[in-house]
């Protein structure tokens, strides 16, 4: 088989570095009924104060949640290195329960971060009420808390620079000072020769943050992750083909998720689809995440672009086949085993 490696430097530290919102996520199973009583965006994630976040929940103080580390970004690395990459996440927490639980979630899972070093003192570490309807939609109310403060102390400009891969949360082009470490992040792996990588991450942040998001494509990035429904909203358009032709212009590679019709991987020369696995959808939290995290962990470590998409396909269908936005280690090693041929 096609061995990829070749695109990175032979001494990198780290497969990943990513920036990011640290968020904890608080999980609800609510019914649509309810959803619609507490006026919230389904499908999307929308950015709530502390007087919402009260308000919302009240609506849900008979519901026990369950509570696990989130962030987009941060479930990107966190699957990244269960399946036994080296990633390293720059975000900001408070100095609180939540940081404290953060701090240790990522530690139990591999991932090096400069929350070792650097905690704010503080504010709230941020936070998502993630709702989830019958349906296995989730929709997400996102207090940043002092995530809405990540700035460039947050960097490890050395860490960039000896990395596979520079990858953007598409959440951080809400976030004035977020989004410039985020640049200069970018910009420093440019430098570098480290690949660059961006997910648009929502909906909501084509409609209102897109020079955020246009800002961290800049020139073109290398990988770039987007929904189906994202990508038509970038677009501007339904029509798929289209959607492809504009995609292929922003990336060198681009991967679209499109839910049960499974993915698809383009480059200027080729596209692959790569179908679904069939299994019933309970919850599609961190769905997303996961496929690029097994995506670029096996871009990484050398297979091609379809088998890194199938990778990405299983793992993302076994989120979606359970309540919560992750995967445990013993799940992503059976999944790897199945889903990736041994390297010749």
């Amino acid at each position: 088989m096609a061995n990829y490696s070749h695109y990175f430097e032979a001494m990198s530290h780290y497969d990943l570095y990513a920036i990011g919102n640290a968020l904890v996520d608080s999980e609800f199973e609510v019914s649509d009924a309810l959803l619609q009583s507490m006026g919230v965006d389904k499908r999307h994630m929308t950015l709530i104060d502390t007087p919402r976040r009260a308000e919302l929940l009240s609506h849900v103080k008979a519901i026990t949640p369950r509570q696990t580390g989130g962030g987009s970004a941060g479930n990107t690395v966190v699957a990244l290195a269960q399946l036994g990459g080296k990633a390293f996440y720059s975000c900001k927490v408070a100095h609180d329960d939540l940081g404290d639980f953060y701090v240790k979630d990522l530690q139990a899972r591999g991932v090096d971060t400069n929350l070792t070093h650097t905690r704010a003192s503080n504010g709230q570490t941020g936070s998502c009420m993630v709702l989830v309807t019958p349906d296995a939609e989730r929709s997400m109310c996102t207090f940043l808390g002092v995530s809405a403060e990540l700035d460039d102390a947050a960097l490890h400009p050395h860490d960039i620079a000896k990395s596979k891969i520079y990858y953007m949360e598409g959440y951080l082009a809400a976030s004035p000072t977020g989004l410039n470490a985020a640049l200069k992040g970018r910009q420093i792996a440019k430098d570098a020769h480290v690949a660059l990588a961006l997910t648009l991450s929502d909906v909501s942040m084509i409609q209102f943050c897109k020079a955020g998001l246009d800002a961290m494509l800049g020139d073109g990035v290398d990988y770039l992750f987007c929904n189906q429904e994202e990508a038509q909203v970038w677009c501007g358009t339904q029509d798929l083909e289209e959607v492809r032709s504009q995609l292929k212009k922003l990336a060198k590679m681009v991967c679209m998720t499109r839910g049960p019709e499974g993915s698809e991987v383009m480059t200027a020369e080729q596209t692959w689809h790569v179908p679904a696995e069939k299994v019933k959808a309970i919850d599609t939290n961190g769905a997303g995440d996961m496929f690029a995290g097994s995506f670029l962990y096996a871009i990484a470590r050398g297979y091609s672009p379809e088998q890194a998409a199938k990778l990405g396909n299983h793992t993302a269908a076994a989120v979606v086949s359970q309540h919560g936005n992750r995967l445990t280690l013993g799940q992503l090693s059976a999944i790897k085993a199945y889903a990736l041929p041994a390297h010749q």
